[in-house]
């Protein structure tokens, strides 16, 4: 079997997500493998020019970057004090394109992801990021559907 060196784990904190990391844990832990955790907050439609009453965008974008700092504060203090060879990634952007991008920058053995198993208009509409890192990706990904989740 490959030899993981590095792992890739995106999560968007669903229980999905949640899931997922279990096999990324396992995994990095088996291989002793470096494990990066990444949450990617999906750019927010641009409104700005338009007259929307009591809101600051640059305010609104720093309190969504520091929840989602936050949030993956408190997901790696709950999970990851046995693996110390982590890193902690949250960028905004469209997520399939940063998790290309950090494949590529660090040399990613394997991605894990969370998949919502969606078909049909949800698919059509709410689009798959783990379908698009599968095609794209220059390495190995594993997509984990919870139980209960198979269609």
């Amino acid at each position: 079997m490959k030899d993981f060196s590095t792992i890739l784990f995106a999560t968007d904190f669903s229980e999905i997500s949640e899931y997922a990391f279990d096999y990324a844990l396992t995994l990095a832990k088996k291989f002793g493998s470096r494990l990066i955790l990444m949450h990617v907050i999906n750019e927010p439609v641009d409104l700005r020019g338009f007259y929307v009453p009591h809101i600051s965008f640059d305010s609104l974008e720093q309190e969504i970057s520091d929840a989602a700092a936050s949030m993956m504060e408190k997901f790696c203090a709950a999970r990851l004090q046995e693996l110390p060879n982590h890193e902690k990634v949250v960028t905004s952007g469209i997520p399939y394109e940063e998790i290309l991008k950090k494949i590529d920058e660090e040399n990613v053995s394997l991605v894990v992801l969370g998949t919502h198993g969606r078909a049909g208009i949800d698919h059509l509409l709410f689009g798959s990021t783990a379908e698009r890192v599968v095609r794209r990706a220059r390495c190995a990904v594993m997509t984990v559907r919870p139980p209960g989740k198979m269609e």
